[in-house]
């Protein structure tokens, strides 16, 4: 396989996207896909007036879990240079689960020919959270953010809508069993390359869960955007 191009990166993921969201059009109800897209589009509209992190801050220490419990500290993950962290929203995510297959295609095989680590996020507890990592068989962790430590500390977060929370409840959904508290909170969909020191390089915050960080912008923000899959395999 030769170099795969920017174009075809961008357009793998967010084609995936598309035909989802054409599905969605034709099967969903219209009260259901009212509510999906109202969510989304206010946390869009609201994106440019939230504050959070840019390139150049420095985070304070955190800490993550695995799934035996183990921590695992940010100065971990960039103890030999810089590390990429995807964090997601849920493993029962439909999004999420087209997001992280598509980076295990496309980003993991060159972060792990560059030494680079990469870990995907969710403030969502184990064991549920395990099964997003068993169900596409990722080649890389999926790690706990403990009640939204690190993802509030971003400035990632969002609130679900009334609208959206009557939904999840309606389902016999809990706030507990997404993100371990008593909120109705989860992280936006965001790309996060940290390097040594606990400085962020680069941040990408996808307010749209249906819109996220493709591939070549990553690869760009670590100077790899010349590397192709083949190469890295």
């Amino acid at each position: 396989m030769g170099l795969l191009s920017m174009s075809t990166f961008s357009s793998s993921l967010q084609s995936r996207y598309e035909a989802v969201e054409a599905e969605r059009r034709r099967t969903w109800s219209p009260e259901a896909l009212a509510v999906n897209i109202a969510q989304r589009e206010a946390l869009v509209r609201a994106q440019p007036e939230t504050k959070h992190v840019k390139a150049g801050d420095v985070l304070s220490p955190h800490v993550l879990l695995n799934a035996e419990g183990t921590t695992i500290s940010l100065d971990d993950l960039t103890s030999s240079g810089p590390a990429v962290l995807v964090f997601f929203r849920f493993a029962g995510c439909p999004a999420c689960n087209i997001a992280l297959p598509y980076y295990a295609e496309t980003l993991a095989p060159v972060l792990k020919a560059a030494g680079i680590p990469l870990v995907a996020v969710s403030s969502q507890p184990f064991p549920e959270l395990d099964s997003i990592r068993t169900r596409n068989d990722l080649p890389f962790p999926v790690l706990n953010d403990p009640e939204l430590t690190l993802s509030r500390a971003l400035g990632i977060t969002y609130l679900f809508d009334e609208a959206a929370q009557e939904a999840a409840i309606s389902k016999g959904g809990r706030s507990e069993t997404l993100n371990g508290t008593s909120s109705w909170e989860l992280p936006k969909p965001t790309v996060l390359v940290l390097s040594p020191g606990r400085v962020v390089s680069f941040i990408d915050i996808s307010p749209d869960w249906m819109r996220r960080t493709e591939t070549p912008a990553i690869l760009k923000a670590l100077g790899l955007e010349n590397r192709s899959v083949s190469h890295a395999a």
